[in-house]
């Protein structure tokens, strides 16, 4: 699968980013992509706010923004898929052209702006594969013209908590005006307090188990909104954090062609920021909160490099527009082989074992 992607790729990007993304949905839809043979090792086994993962390799949200095809995503050997964001009301986005390849670092600058079919379809099709296995979560956010943000948020908790593994707030996309404010102070807090009651109310009354609830935050942070949001999480018993989302940074792209457009750069030169970042909340919090790293995941040395930094769980997207859909089964065999070498008996072991070392040498911000 993976010459034949290589062979393809050319003309796929020749392609219109977003005409090429519909149609790499529309192969899964319609079962193109073969299963692959994923390895099962007990090794790669994580346990993570109470929800068993098969391995540490997520689909980050993104690619599934309407739950079309979770299932046939985890197909291609990802412990768990994350589909989203979705908002309460369906929204075009931004205007076209709004995706940008910068081929020559790997990377992709979107201004997206959550196009999504809203709650209800994203509900139907989540509802109709309840009883199938493997772990989905809904990454929530906020429609850009809502009067009332925070209300967005809880009718997301409200609306996915009965068909969704996990729940993830999202308050990090550059896209949407005004959203990254909800990252530090009183509207963090505020955000966190009214999420999590929602959670816990819904449960109560549904008489099952309260879903997960992770945050998902920017690479672009500061050192006090980084304490900041830790307090927070911690005072609202956060269950999670995603770390991270795409950087407004052009570090890595000066000169590339598409480096100017505005938007949030992901892939290849978001690795090292957002792993620093990642380092940065994994010795704020401690060993025992979890953590999902994502940001430049291409191959399993930079998905063992979140790990090393901290991360219990990586997710990756962009790394799959460049390497193509054998990618995440080809990145779980080879961490088995190098679990093999290093004589390790569970990925675990290696989960923070660099952290010092990758806060000793910050990267540039732009």
């Amino acid at each position: 699968m993976n010459r034949l992607y290589r062979l393809a790729r050319p003309a796929l990007f020749r392609l219109d980013p977003e005409r090429a993304h519909a149609l790499s949905i529309a192969a899964l839809k319609r079962g193109l992509m073969p299963r692959v043979n994923t390895p099962v090792d007990n090794r790669l086994r994580t346990v993570v706010a109470g929800i068993a993962f098969p391995n540490p390799l997520g689909l980050a949200a993104g690619y599934d923004k309407n739950a079309e095809v979770p299932d046939a995503a985890l197909r291609l050997g990802f412990g768990f898929v994350e589909v989203g964001t979705v908002t309460p009301q369906p929204q075009e986005g931004n205007p076209k052209p709004r995706i940008f390849r910068l081929e020559k670092a790997h990377a992709i600058i979107n201004r997206l702006g959550f196009n999504n079919d809203g709650h209800a379809e994203a509900f139907e099709r989540l509802e109709a594969r309840i009883r199938k296995a493997g772990i989905v979560g809904v990454n929530i956010g906020a429609n850009k013209d809502s009067k009332d943000r925070v209300a967005d948020y809880v009718e997301g908790v409200n609306r996915f908590e009965a068909v969704a593994s996990y729940l993830t707030i999202n308050i990090s996309s550059p896209n949407t005006p005004g959203l990254r404010a909800f990252q530090t102070g009183s509207d963090l807090d505020r955000l966190l307090k009214a999420v999590v009651a929602a959670r816990d109310g819904y449960a109560a009354l549904s008489g099952g188990p309260a879903k997960p609830l992770f945050l998902k935050l920017a690479p672009d942070l500061a050192s006090e909104q980084i304490e900041e949001i830790v307090t927070a999480v911690r005072k609202r018993r956060i269950d999670g954090l995603i770390v991270s989302n795409t950087t407004l940074s052009r570090a890595g792209v000066v000169g590339e062609p598409h480096a100017l457009e505005a938007g949030g750069l992901s892939g290849r030169p978001l690795m090292d920021r957002s792993t620093y970042v990642l380092a940065q909340f994994r010795q704020a919090l401690g060993p025992k909160f979890p953590l999902i790293g994502v940001g430049g995941v291409e191959d399993a040395r930079t998905a063992l490099r979140k790990i090393e930094a901290g991360a219990n769980l990586v997710q990756l997207y962009t790394g799959l527009v460049y390497g193509g859909p054998e990618l995440p089964n080809r990145i779980l065999k080879e961490m088995v082989r190098y679990l093999d070498r290093a004589g390790l008996d569970h990925i675990a072991e290696l989960r923070g074992s660099r952290t010092d070392e990758i806060l000793a040498s910050p990267p540039p911000l732009d």
